[in-house]
C-alpha cells in the first residue's frame, strides 16, 4: 500500500506502535536497556556518583569505617537466644544437632561483647567528632546486621548521623533500622561498595568476622600499604580473634611482608583505646571541628 493511500485511523496505529516499541523508550526509563550487559560501564559510574552526591550534599566529610560479623547478635538477643537453645536441648539431650545449636548459641553469648563495644564505640566517636557539626568523622558501616547493626546503633544512640552501605546479596540483607535515612545506600557491585567505605576514611575498625570482613580488612591494608591512600589508623578489636585469624608474625618470618608492616594495624580490646588512638593520631581535630 503507498502511502497517500493511508487512512488516518491506520497513520495512527502505525504511530502507536511506534511509540510502544523498545528502541522508542527514554534510555534512562529502558529497564532492560539499563540492566544490560553493554551497560555495566553506566551502572559502575551511577553507583560511585550517587552516594557522592548525597554525601557531598549532607556535608560528610569524613568518616570512620566500621567493619565486622553480620551474625553477632546484642548480649539481650543472644541471651534469649542461648535461654531458647537450652529449652530444646532439655527434651532432646541426646541429639547431637540440639547439642551444637546449644554451643552456637554459649559462643555468641561470648562474641556479643563485641556487639556491644561496637555499639559504646560508635556512639563515643559520634559524640566526640560531631559536636558541633554532623559532618566530621561520620561512622560508616556496610548497613546490614551484626557489627553493622552495632555501629549505626551507637550513633542513632547520641543523636548522630551515620552511613549504611547496603549491598544487594543472594540471600538478601534488609537495611538496619538505626542507619539516617538520608544516608543508606544500596549498592550492587562489592568493587564501588569499597570504594566508597575508602574515600572519606579516616580510620578502620575492624571487629571479629568472617570472608567479607578479611576482604575489606586486607584492601584497607594493602591500600595504606602501597600508599594508594593516605595513612591511616587501622584497629582490631579483639585480640585473642585476631592473633588467630592473622598470624602477622608468620608472614614477616617467612619473608611475604616487611616487618615495618606490622605497624598498618594495632590491635585493642575497647572502645576507649579505639577512641585515644584516633586522637593521638589527628590532634589537631579532637575539638570536633569539620575539615
Amino acid at each position: 500500500m503507498r502511502s497517500d493511500e493511508l487512512t488516518d485511523e491506520q497513520l495512527g496505529a502505525m504511530r502507536a506502535r511506534l511509540t510502544a516499541s523498545v528502541p522508542y523508550r527514554i534510555a534512562f526509563e529502558d529497564e532492560a536497556f539499563m540492566t544490560s550487559a553493554a551497560l555495566r560501564p553506566v551502572r559502575l559510574q551511577l553507583e560511585l556518583l550517587k552516594p557522592e552526591h548525597y554525601l557531598h550534599h549532607y556535608r560528610v566529610d569524613s568518616t570512620v569505617v566500621l567493619f565486622g560479623s553480620a551474625r553477632m547478635v546484642s548480649r539481650a538477643v543472644a541471651l534469649k537466644e542461648l535461654e531458647r537453645a537450652e529449652q530444646r536441648a532439655r527434651t532432646q539431650p541426646e541429639d547431637e544437632q540440639m547439642a551444637q545449636e546449644l554451643r552456637r548459641a554459649r559462643k555468641r553469648i561470648e562474641y556479643s561483647r563485641y556487639y556491644e563495644e561496637a555499639r559504646r564505640f560508635s556512639s563515643l566517636i559520634s559524640q566526640r567528632f560531631q559536636r558541633d557539626s554532623p559532618c566530621h568523622f561520620v561512622v560508616v558501616t556496610g548497613g546490614g546486621p551484626g557489627i553493622m547493626e552495632a555501629g549505626n546503633r551507637g550513633a542513632y544512640d547520641v543523636g548522630a548521623m551515620s552511613v549504611g552501605l547496603n549491598i544487594t546479596l543472594q540471600r538478601e540483607q534488609e537495611p538496619n533500622p538505626y542507619i539516617s535515612p538520608e544516608l543508606c545506600f544500596h549498592f550492587h557491585y562489592f568493587a564501588l561498595r569499597k570504594m566508597h567505605f575508602m574515600m572519606r576514611a579516616r580510620a578502620l575498625v575492624a571487629f571479629p568476622g568472617g570472608f567479607g570482613t578479611l576482604d575489606e580488612l586486607y584492601e584497607a591494608l594493602t591500600l595504606t600499604q602501597t600508599q594508594k591512600v593516605d595513612p591511616m589508623p587501622i584497629v582490631l578489636v579483639g585480640k585473642e580473634f585476631w592473633s588467630k585469624a592473622i598470624n602477622i608474625d608468620f608472614l614477616i618470618e617467612e619473608g611475604m611482608i616487611s616487618a615495618r608492616d606490622k605497624d598498618l594495624m594495632t590491635i585493642v580490646e575497647t572502645a576507649e583505646e579505639i577512641v585515644e588512638i584516633l586522637e593521638r593520631f589527628y590532634p589537631n581535630d579532637s575539638e570536633g571541628r569539620c575539615s
